[in-house]
């Protein structure tokens, strides 16, 4: 570690230190989020940890690259890339952060074959919540190794993390696979886990089309070169929906960081919504026009400025992949939120120490379905759907992502996930003063809406990160 970094990361364990030693709760602000829950912080208790932004080293004998928390996927993509190195899981948007990653369970469409992200790391350095600096991996303090992952960084502060890293290729070579049904595209999701792929992932626009995509890392091209990145390019979704529509398999070749990153424009298809609520034509010239405020980045500025997650169901569950097929049917009944985006996940649990979010989980393959779209713009009906929901995933033994709000109750969330182990944990690492998991994550006020004001951020490129209050001296 640099002078810098070990600089940085004392003065962070002694802001820690004063606080636990005062009793008062803190949060830690990271300077951006890919969350779409409403973040508020107090300058006054809370940690900044945002200056923790570097790629430190690339080892590429070890093939490992040491990075500080708050690097963005595509810095260490762009830092790993040049020596012919790669994470094995890469977030598909490009501002996610490493500690984002790992404290948020993530995965991608290589995740059938390695995991969540928190999986591809060799071992983090944490700041925990008394001062004490210490490393977790898999042989040293291995349950807040485990732990960490899905607990939304309520154990301590991660100040440092070794990623682990695999060969690159300049392309994926990618097959769209149309299907009709749900019963169809999960079999054939499955089907594909098995086979020598890279990446596996899908999209259903109805409940009778979609298209399930599988890629391959490869130096050599096995069809057309397509791009994602670029103004005038297609976004990713609209692209392979004339795959699944014409019900014939195709295939092409995509640069790895177009593929990487090919649903940063359009936010999978999140930003169509931004384009009906303003009641502006949808096509390839506004998109053009619109492009700079349509990347990931500042749409995420736009949604915390303005709170109008609210007014939609934004949810990732994970399902057994035997209860998948009831959930998509369920889905399509209740709420008629498409695209659905699928894609599989290897779930493992290592002796036990599995993260507290999956616990429930069985070892083996489960399908991420991804349901995101506005339901209304009354707040309560809202809610309700999100309940209704929440309820249903449980019925069919799955869990939900936290990145987004949670409907509920505190004695419902903690009959679903193990308090007593996670308590545990929280008090053998001194985590008192952090919030609760549920405490970040549960919805227990509205925040208002400024469709405007969020608009008026993501042009300015300013955060919507809500910031109050002055500063602790």
């Amino acid at each position: 570690m640099d002078e810098q970094h070990k600089k940085t990361v004392a003065a962070v364990a002694r802001q820690v230190k004063k606080f636990y030693k005062e009793g008062n709760p803190f949060r830690v602000y990271h300077g951006s989020t890919n969350s779409t829950r409403v973040l508020e912080f107090d300058r006054g208790s809370m940690v900044d940890v945002s200056q923790l932004n570097r790629v430190l080293k690339v080892d590429t004998k070890k093939k490992a690259a040491l990075v500080e928390p708050n690097v963005p996927m595509d810095k260490l993509v762009e830092a790993t890339l040049p020596y012919g190195l790669v994470p094995p899981v890469v977030m598909e948007f490009p501002g996610i952060t490493v500690a984002g990653g790992l404290q948020g369970g993530a995965g991608e469409s290589s995740s059938f074959k390695w995991g969540g992200f928190a999986q591809t790391l060799n071992w983090f350095d944490v700041v925990l919540g008394n001062g004490d600096k210490v490393r977790a991996s898999a042989k040293e303090n291995a349950d807040l190794f485990y732990g960490s992952s899905g607990a939304y960084g309520t154990l301590g502060v991660v100040t440092a993390a070794e990623v682990q890293l695999i060969p690159a290729k300049r392309y994926v070579n990618v097959t769209y696979h149309p299907v009709s049904s749900f019963d169809e595209a999960t079999k054939l999701i499955l089907k594909l886990t098995k086979q020598s792929h890279d990446f596996i992932d899908g999209i259903l626009y109805s409940a009778t089309c979609g298209v399930i995509v599988a890629g391959t890392l490869s130096d050599t091209p096995h069809g057309p070169v397509k791009t994602f990145t670029r103004r005038h390019d297609p976004w990713f979704y609209l692209h392979t929906e004339k795959f699944a529509r014409a019900g014939e398999t195709y295939q092409e070749s995509i640069p790895i960081k177009d593929y990487l990153f090919r649903y940063d424009r359009g936010a999978f298809w999140m930003g169509q919504y931004a384009y009906e609520r303003f009641k502006t034509p949808f096509n390839s010239l506004t998109r053009w026009l619109m492009d700079r405020v349509m990347h990931t980045r500042p749409m995420y500025d736009a949604l915390q400025a303005s709170g109008v997650s609210q007014e939609f169901v934004i949810q990732d569950l994970a399902m057994p992949k035997e209860n998948a097929v009831e959930f998509m049917k369920w889905t399509d009944k209740h709420l008629g939120i498409y695209p659905l985006w699928l894609c599989p996940l290897k779930i493992h649990d290592p002796g036990g120490k599995s993260p507290l979010v999956f616990r429930p989980l069985k070892d083996g393959m489960a399908i991420n379905v991804g349901v995101w779209g506005p339901v209304s713009r009354d707040l309560d009906t809202v809610i309700k759907a999100n309940r209704h929901l929440e309820a249903k995933v449980t019925s069919l033994g799955g869990r939900k992502w936290l990145y987004a709000y949670a409907y509920y109750t505190e004695q419902e969330f903690w009959t679903l996930y193990d308090r007593k182990w996670y308590d545990d944990l929280r008090r053998k690492y001194h985590a008192e003063t952090l919030p609760t998991i549920y405490d970040k994550i549960c919805r227990n006020k509205k925040a208002q809406i400024h469709t405007k004001h969020g608009v008026l951020k993501a042009l300015m490129g300013q955060s919507g990160i809500r910031l109050h209050g002055r500063k602790q001296s």
